[in-house]
């Protein structure tokens, strides 16, 4: 799989806590985000 960046501007308390939750769990900022992303559902075109 091909991987591409995403860049995004958030408020640095955000940040430091997308840091901070990661270090907790013991995962990258990335596997956070795409685990968030892979919650949502897709709704099926009509």
């Amino acid at each position: 799989m091909m991987k591409q960046r995403l860049s995004i501007r958030i408020a640095v308390s955000r940040l430091e806590k997308l840091r901070r939750i990661a270090k907790q769990k013991e995962k990258t900022m990335t596997q956070l985000v795409e685990d968030w992303i892979d919650k949502f559902k897709e709704e099926k075109p009509s």
